[in-house]
């Protein structure tokens, strides 16, 4: 007996040993998220000075770090999770001043405006605010967005309510209107010697280019016609401007459904007459005819009479450069990947960006930081490796390039490495990576591919942690967007870092998680970019969807009964069709503000001169709803949504809630959160949304 009874101790005291051991291999979903995020990187092009802001739970401010040491130093002290977001962060030429703007938020489709996730009774602005780089108090300069700080470093013109406001950068003066202007001013661009700006003039139908000189009362126009102008920029004696026209609103009604020729060019005009030229037209092709020079910082005036711009029109974005002495255009990045967020130099003479190519063939799905000159083909990837970067720019007079790095189990953080590719990025700032940060226990996802059955070649990431022996539960996870991608390791954008880490806790609580890069997204060219039928008019990215919920049921390791699938944004919408079309398959879902319904203006078929193919837009739209299959829902489904949300409107899932009360279908729960937005600005209701996620899909997968 008393053998027995030690026996039974010994037992015990094993098993106790071994839960513990496996408790401590555990972390906490707070942990993993707990990463801080970086934003809003600038350097000084010509000091060894950057800026960046940390977002660390919810904890927003601006830091810098000054070469050669590049210690991080934070200079705000902002300690309250209040939602306010810091963006338009800017470093003055002389590198003394910094300028950001603190509250609203700028990645909204809808509307923006300030806003109030914690229900505050006093009314929120949006803030512009100064501060020396060498530290000291934050000096408020006005209410307003979009700052942008002279060349000679002593004033800041920015907008409110579509009009451009100055003000002295040291809060030395009140601000004052620059001028008035019957149009929504924006894109404001400073001339080299600090004299003028050019902005965008927007009238709904059309946008013109202007031009204002301090200390005259007059605006004149440059080259104005009846299209929309847009993003000018100074060549570099100030003599001339460049931008792009694309055609203005109107027009005889074409097709809808089929892909559309929408021709622009690019145009230079003088800076003292406004008359204009066309120097470049786009191809009459439909890939030839996005306008990626349109968008902010993909148009350039390099050296040498240069025009550098980022097109679409060998089915890749790639960086184009036009000689204005000859004509000639000459293909800066041949190959099959993708060009992302292009800067130029100080002196104009070369460019960096990131890649989706390297000497790894998974390349593909990570991102490199990459440079090339602005006269020849001589791209140089300098960060090559399992790593993922993103943002790079300028300093040191262009001997260096700041930009932030990742990889699989680091989250994102700056570093700075030589321009000429000598040497090996040094990080900055590791230390603010929470100690109990799980950074050994993340699993490096694997890369997969798999074909849908109408021939396109689909590119995920599998996470699975080895050494369980039973048969797991897994989950299809579904992106946002849907213009993204996810990658090897963790995503520079926060929206899908925080889904990273999401999916790493669940592959940690023995879920097998695969991440799909549906096609509508990026990195793999134009046709996966823009395939047919897809988004409201077909939703045939759905395909890749079902495709690899089936993909995963054929996994060894995988129980084909317990499949689940979350997403949010366009991944909520395409979770929601999932759960409404294929409940037998998707067995549980959670749906986070994600689109029920498309709702487009499509002409009314009968009317005398309408779309020919109008009716049939019009069904497809409902048939790509997931209203359309509120009656074959059976899965049950989580729904969280926010309702000040402006990206995807919160009647969106008031709608669909109505419907399954109408139908009677009550298995469902929600999570409605008032005055937050579609990213989340509150650290406190990342978390708990993450949590219910969870914990939604634990309890129905894994009861």
């Amino acid at each position: 007996m008393k053998k027995n009874t030690i026996a039974i101790s010994l037992l015990l005291i094993c098993l106790l040993y071994n839960g513990f051991c496996c408790l401590a291999q555990d972390y906490t979903i707070e942990q993993v998220t707990s990463y801080p995020f970086p934003a809003n990187l600038v350097g000084a092009p010509k000091d060894q000075k950057i800026v960046w802001d940390f977002n660390e739970q919810g904890l927003r401010n601006v830091y810098v770090a000054e070469g050669p040491a590049y210690a991080a130093r934070r200079l705000t002290n902002y300690q309250v999770d209040d939602g306010q977001e810091i963006s338009g962060t800017q470093l003055s030429d002389n590198g003394q001043w910094i300028v950001y703007v603190r509250g609203g938020e700028h990645g909204g489709y809808i509307y923006d405006g300030p806003l109030n996730p914690t229900s505050d009774i006093i009314e929120k602005t949006i803030q512009i605010y100064a501060i020396p780089f060498v530290g000291g108090e934050p000096i408020f300069l006005a209410e307003g967005d979009r700052p942008t700080i002279s060349p000679n470093s002593d004033s800041v013109v920015y907008t409110k309510g579509g009009k451009p406001y100055i003000v002295p950068v040291d809060g030395s003066a009140k601000p004052r209107l620059l001028f008035s202007d019957r149009g929504n001013v924006g894109s404001i661009a400073w001339s080299p010697d600090g004299e003028r700006i050019a902005f965008v003039s927007s009238r709904k139908s059309h946008a013109f280019i202007g031009l204002y000189t301090f200390g005259q009362q007059e605006l004149r126009w440059i080259d104005p016609a009846f299209h929309r102008d847009a993003n000018p920029v100074w060549s570099p004696d100030g003599t001339q401007l460049a931008f792009v026209r694309t055609p203005g609103s109107g027009g005889k009604p074409d097709s809808i459904l089929a892909k559309k020729i929408v021709p622009w060019e690019i145009r230079t005009a003088s800076a003292s007459t406004g008359e204009g030229k066309t120097v470049w037209r786009s191809p009459k092709t439909p890939e030839g005819s996005m306008s990626l020079a349109q968008r902010s910082s993909s148009l350039f005036w390099a050296a040498d009479n240069r025009i550098v711009f980022l097109s679409y029109k060998d089915k890749w974005p790639h960086l184009y450069a036009l000689n204005l002495k000859d004509g000639k255009e000459q293909c800066l990045t041949p190959g099959n990947f993708s060009v992302e967020q292009p800067q130029i130099n100080a002196n104009g003479t070369m460019l960096t960006f990131n890649v989706n190519t390297g000497k790894d063939s998974l390349d593909v799905d990570r991102r490199h930081i990459a440079c090339v000159s602005v006269e020849k083909a001589d791209m140089q990837v300098l960060t090559e490796g399992n790593g993922i970067e993103g943002y790079p720019t300028f300093i040191d007079g262009g001997e260096k390039i700041a930009f932030f790095s990742a990889t699989a189990q680091r989250p994102f953080i700056p570093a700075i490495i030589p321009s000429n590719g000598s040497g090996s990025p040094k990080l900055v700032a590791e230390q603010h990576i929470p100690k109990d940060f799980p950074t050994s226990q993340l699993i490096v996802p694997k890369p997969v591919v798999f074909f849908s059955p109408d021939g396109f070649v689909v590119h995920g990431q599998l996470f699975d942690k080895e050494g369980d022996n039973e048969k797991k539960p897994a989950i299809v996870f579904v992106h946002g967007g849907p213009q993204r991608q996810m990658f090897l390791g963790w995503n520079y954008m926060d929206y899908y870092a925080n889904n990273y880490a999401i999916n790493q806790y669940l592959a940690s609580q023995g879920f097998v998680v695969l991440s799909v890069n549906y096609r509508l997204g990026t990195g793999y060219g134009y046709d996966f970019h823009f395939p047919d039928k897809a988004g409201s008019y077909g939703a045939s990215e759905y395909i890749d969807i079902l495709t690899a919920g089936k993909w995963l049921q054929e996994l060894p390791q995988v129980d084909p009964a317990r499949i689940g699938i979350y997403g949010g944004s366009y991944g909520g919408f395409l979770t929601a069709l999932a759960l409404g079309k294929n409940s037998g398959l998707f067995k549980v879902g959670v749906d986070i503000h994600g689109v029920h319904e498309f709702k487009r203006d499509i002409p009314n078929p009968e009317e005398p001169e309408t779309a020919p193919d109008a009716r049939e837009a019009k069904q497809l739209v409902y048939q790509s709803s997931p209203i359309a299959y509120v009656d074959t829902w059976q899965s049950p489904v989580l729904l969280i949504h926010s309702d000040d949300d402006r990206n995807v409107l919160f009647d969106q899932t008031v709608d669909l809630i109505r419907r399954f009360e109408q139908r009677g279908f009550k298995d469902y729960e929600y999570i409605s959160i008032p005055n937050d937005s579609h990213h989340w600005l509150l650290y406190k209701n990342i978390t708990r949304i993450n949590k219910a996620t969870v914990d939604f899909l634990v309890k129905k997968l894994k009861p």
